[in-house]
């Protein structure tokens, strides 16, 4: 398993640390055989995906939920039944998996498709009003700011 150092980030961010440690610890966490295998991207200020290599599974046998800030993605495939194939190698892995990710405060799933054996699960960023930056105005005179 290939392992970020983040420490560069730390220097130029103040407050992210949380969002940092995540990553890591969804890095190190998220199942010790790494099936599938994911990427995650980030697709704009607030946006960002993760896709996921679902290779042989169809849409009603993938459930994606989300629960404050954990999202649970599985794969459940369907049994076959009569049409048991016989394989002389089989290298596609079809077998039922569950993958967890923390997400940071505020982050939404907005959406989930899947197209040519990836799945992308869309993620959004909504920082509520009160939590977004305001300005506030410096005002000159002799006057204290404070009055009783």
């Amino acid at each position: 398993m290939r392992t970020f150092d983040y420490s560069p980030f730390y220097r130029a961010t103040v407050g992210f640390d949380r969002v940092f440690d995540l990553l890591d610890s969804a890095a190190s966490h998220s199942g010790a055989n790494g099936y599938p295998p994911y990427n995650i991207e980030k697709a704009g200020d607030n946006a960002y995906k993760i896709v996921m290599a679902v290779a042989g599974f169809a849409e009603a046998e993938l459930n994606v939920t989300q629960k404050e800030n954990e999202l649970l993605v599985t794969g459940q495939a369907a049994p076959n039944g009569q049409d048991e194939k016989q394989y002389l190698y089989r290298g596609i892995a079809g077998r039922n998996f569950e993958r967890r990710f923390q997400l940071a405060d505020h982050v939404k799933v907005v959406g989930a498709k899947l197209a040519n054996g990836l799945l992308t699960i869309e993620l959004q960023r909504e920082i509520p009003e009160e939590k977004k930056p305001r300005a506030i105005p410096v005002v000159a005179g002799s006057q204290p700011a404070l009055t009783h």
